[in-house]
């Protein structure tokens, strides 16, 4: 039986054990294998894996071997409880045997939880879960997480106190993120609020959040969209002597100066404007952006981008000037721009 996209949510979130078990199938190898372990962990518990109520089947050891399936969900072990049989990345080639295991299944033996890549219509393993009665096949697309499987996973973390604005940033973050890198920084700011009681805020997931641009290079961005040019030169050459090139600071200034310009020029506003970008920003940067962007304003923006611009294109020129010093003297002009 196909489940659609909302009913195989819920069966992952709660498995139907009067069923043989269920193909779970994509393109993407680390959705498939989250949705596989999340179902798995569902079935046996969170002493399943301790109490060996769990059988992993190799694909490759059952070519010709069409009744281990069927040996393997039968099978007792000392402790009582749901048990599952998984058998991972599974080719048509094993259709016959997983079809006389999922004919023979009755109630109390093992799920059968078997993993695929993308499968074609024709595909036999395909046509054996859709067609068949007694068991589920569910697709699991390269889609961003809905804000219910955001919910969730920090469910699972234990956080439970998430005010809305800060899970509409987990949202956001969970759009521009793999899944397992999502869910590592779910489990990274569990970790952080451990014996913190206080609800999740947006400074905590600033703290914990994959960091996109190196600190210094972030502080030399922030002196400069803020004014500050007597700070410049003093961490120029604290990233020089780091090994910075100056084509990379002037790349990353680029970058910053258009998202403050995508901010700026947003037409429902600034504040509209900064919940619209991706990869979010969190916290206390979040508010530096925010601040920066109304401060320059879209017009003023534009011509910042068109200096730096100008300097990339003299920087990658076949007769550059002198790199750093150029640099140097852009940011510096940005700088008491800033002021204006």
């Amino acid at each position: 039986m196909k489940l659609n996209s909302r009913d195989a949510q819920r069966y992952f979130a709660a498995p139907d054990l009067s069923r043989a078990g269920v193909l779970i199938y994509g393109p993407d190898a680390m959705r498939v294998a989250l949705k596989r372990q999340q179902v798995i962990a569902n079935i046996i518990g969170p002493d399943g894996e301790a109490e060996m109520r769990i059988t992993r089947l190799a694909s490759a050891d059952l070519r010709g071997q069409a009744a281990a399936v069927v040996d393997a969900i039968r099978a007792r072990g000392f402790f009582d409880g749901p048990r599952a049989v998984f058998v991972d990345g599974a080719p048509d080639s094993l259709a016959p045997a997983l079809k006389l295991a999922v004919d023979d299944w009755q109630e109390g033996d093992a799920q059968i939880i078997v993993t695929a890549g993308q499968l074609t219509p024709r595909s036999a393993l395909r046509k054996l879960f859709e067609g068949h009665q007694n068991a589920y096949i569910a697709a699991v697309y390269a889609d961003p997480p809905s804000p219910a499987e955001v919910s969730e996973t920090l469910s699972q973390a234990g956080l439970r106190d998430v005010p809305q604005p800060v899970m509409a940033d987990l949202v956001a973050l969970a759009d521009t993120l793999d899944p397992g890198d999502f869910r590592q920084t779910v489990e990274k700011l569990s970790l952080y609020k451990l014996e913190d009681t206080t609800p999740v805020s947006a400074e905590d997931v600033a703290a914990i959040s994959p960091v996109s641009v190196e600190a210094e290079m972030d502080d030399l961005l922030t002196v400069v969209a803020e004014g500050r040019a007597d700070k410049i030169s003093p961490l120029l050459k604290r990233m020089q002597g780091q090994g910075q090139a100056p084509v990379s600071i002037c790349i990353a200034a680029i970058r910053h100066f258009r998202t403050l310009h995508a901010v700026a020029s947003y037409p429902g506003g600034a504040q509209q404007g900064i919940a619209k970008l991706r990869p979010p920003v969190f916290g206390p940067r979040r508010d530096k952006v925010l601040r920066q962007a109304q401060n320059w304003g879209a017009h003023k923006l534009e011509e910042a981008n068109a200096m730096l611009l100008d300097a990339d294109l003299a920087l990658r020129s076949s007769n550059p000037p002198p790199q750093m010093a150029m640099i140097e003297r852009v940011l510096i002009r940005l700088a008491f721009k800033a002021r204006r």
